[in-house]
């Protein structure tokens, strides 16, 4: 299976002065555990929910910081075509739980490991009887 067949095509975007609290909201709103941190198409970084409690546990005001001060520059990238085990061992070795979808130097989604229990479920279950 590849990555295109279990990615996300909507993506959550923020700029590198979006605070943490603007971030924190954005996400909940949305429902997903990072944003991307891009200056224009360009992707500078990656903030997630571990972001959050990494930066609050070391200082409470946190909240009022920009993203670029937490966020986890140059993340690991898969590209649509990149075989979905592969990416989920990236994801295992390295400890992380989102992974940027770059497809000839531009974003094209986001593979999170939500999205791979969700197909993996769907592969599991049985076809419906008509």
């Amino acid at each position: 299976m590849r990555v295109s067949e279990a990615m996300s095509g909507e993506l959550t975007r923020a700029v590198p002065e979006t605070t943490i609290a603007e971030a924190a909201s954005l996400m909940a709103q949305r429902r997903v555990g990072s944003t991307l941190v891009c200056a224009g198409d360009k992707v500078l970084g990656i903030f997630t929910e571990r972001d959050i409690l990494r930066a609050v546990s070391h200082d409470a005001s946190a909240m009022h910081e920009p993203l670029e001060h937490w966020m986890t520059r140059r993340p690991r990238t898969v590209t649509p075509d990149s075989d979905l085990d592969e990416a989920l061992r990236i994801m295992v070795e390295g400890n992380f739980r989102h992974l940027p979808v770059m497809e000839e130097g531009r974003l094209v989604g986001m593979l999170s490991m939500r999205d791979i229990s969700r197909v993996s479920l769907e592969q599991d279950q049985p076809a419906e009887l008509s």
